[in-house]
C-alpha cells in the first residue's frame, strides 16, 4: 500500500520559517556546485553526486519507518513530471553556473513566483487580473535588466538560467499539485532516485576523482544540502500556500551576495541588483494579491448563508 500522506495545515508561519531554512541549502547547493565545476569536474559528475547522496539520505530517513510503501505513488505519472523538473533545474542551473556569476543566477530564479503565477493559471485553475498581469510583465522586465540582452555583459549561458527557471517553476507547482495526496517521503524517494537513476550513465561513464580532500568534502556535502533543502520545501508547502512560500525565495539573493563575496571573492553588479529589486518588487505584489485573495476566500467560505 501507499504511504498514507499527513493532510494540509494552515501554519502559515511555521511554513515560512521551515522554507527559510530550505532556501539557505538552496544557496549551499548552488555555492557548492560552482566551487566543483570550477575545480574541474564535471557537472553531471556534480548533478548525479548531488541526487545520489540526496537519494541515500531520504532511503536511511524514511525507509525503516515506512517500509516498500515510500515508493508506491498515488499520482506517478505528476510525480514523475515533477522529479523530471526538477532534475532539469539542476542540469541547467549547474551548466550556467560554469559560466555565470552566483548572484546572477540567483536573480534570474527570482522570477520564480512570476511563472509560478503564469503556470497557475492553467495547471491549478488560478485566475490572474489586469493588475497581476502587470505585476508579471514588471517582473519579466527586471530580467531583462539582469540578463541584459543588449548589453556587452550578454552571455549566451543566460539562456541555460531561463532555461532552470521554467523547470524549477514547473517542480513547484507540480509540488503544491501533490501536496497533502503525497508523503514527503514518497516526494523525496521519487525526486531523488529518478534524478539518480536518469543521470548516473552519463556520470559515471566520465568520472572525475577530486583533487583534494576538501573537494571530496563538498562533494559529499552537495547533496546532503539538497536532501535537506527540498524536505524542508516539501514540507513548507503542506502548511502554507505556494504563493505565500514563493517570495521566500528572495532572501537567497541575500545568502549568495554572501556566499559570492566569501567564498569567490565576487561582489554583484550594480544592474544585477537593480533588476533583482524590480523583480522581488513584482513578486511581493503578487505576494500580497495572493495573499488577500485568499484570506477574502476563508472569509467567504465560513460566512453565514
Amino acid at each position: 500500500m501507499p504511504s498514507i500522506a499527513a493532510p494540509r495545515e494552515d501554519r502559515s508561519g511555521f511554513g515560512l520559517l521551515t522554507m527559510c531554512l530550505g532556501v539557505g541549502f538552496f544557496t549551499c547547493i548552488d555555492t557548492s556546485a560552482k566551487w566543483l565545476i570550477l575545480a574541474g569536474l564535471p557537472a553531471l559528475q556534480v548533478v548525479f553526486c548531488r541526487y545520489a547522496t540526496h537519494f541515500l539520505l531520504s532511503l536511511v530517513l524514511y525507509l525503516p519507518g515506512e517500509g516498500a510503501g515510500v515508493f508506491r505513488s498515488v499520482r506517478w505519472p505528476v510525480q514523475a513530471l515533477r522529479s523530471l523538473a526538477l532534475l532539469g533545474s539542476t542540469m541547467l542551473n549547474f551548466q550556467a553556473l560554469s559560466y555565470l556569476p552566483l548572484t546572477v543566477t540567483t536573480s534570474i530564479m527570482f522570477a520564480g513566483p512570476i511563472v509560478v503565477t503564469l503556470l497557475s493559471m492553467p495547471m491549478l485553475g488560478e485566475k490572474i487580473g489586469l493588475r497581476r498581469l502587470l505585476a508579471v510583465l514588471t517582473g519579466f522586465a527586471g530580467v531583462l535588466v539582469v540578463v541584459q540582452p543588449w548589453g556587452a555583459e550578454f552571455s549566451p549561458a543566460m539562456f541555460l538560467s531561463l532555461g532552470a527557471l521554467s523547470c524549477a517553476s514547473l517542480y513547484f507547482v507540480l509540488t503544491r499539485m501533490l501536496a497533502g495526496q503525497e508523503t514527503t517521503a514518497t516526494s523525496q524517494i521519487w525526486s531523488s532516485g529518478l534524478a539518480t537513476l536518469c543521470i548516473a550513465p552519463f556520470a559515471l561513464g566520465n568520472w572525475v576523482w577530486p583533487d583534494t580532500t576538501l573537494n571530496m568534502v563538498v562533494l559529499g556535502l552537495i547533496g546532503i544540502f539538497g536532501g535537506i533543502g527540498h524536505i524542508l520545501a516539501t514540507v513548507a508547502h503542506r502548511f502554507a500556500d505556494a504563493s505565500v512560500l514563493a517570495p521566500v525565495v528572495y532572501l537567497q539573493m541575500v545568502f549568495a551576495s554572501i556566499a559570492s563575496i566569501v567564498v569567490f571573492a565576487a561582489y554583484p553588479g550594480i544592474w544585477t541588483i537593480i533588476g533583482a529589486l524590480i523583480i522581488m518588487s513584482s513578486g511581493i505584489y503578487i505576494w500580497r494579491r495572493e495573499t488577500l485573495a485568499s484570506a477574502e476566500r476563508r472569509r467567504l467560505s465560513v460566512a453565514p448563508r
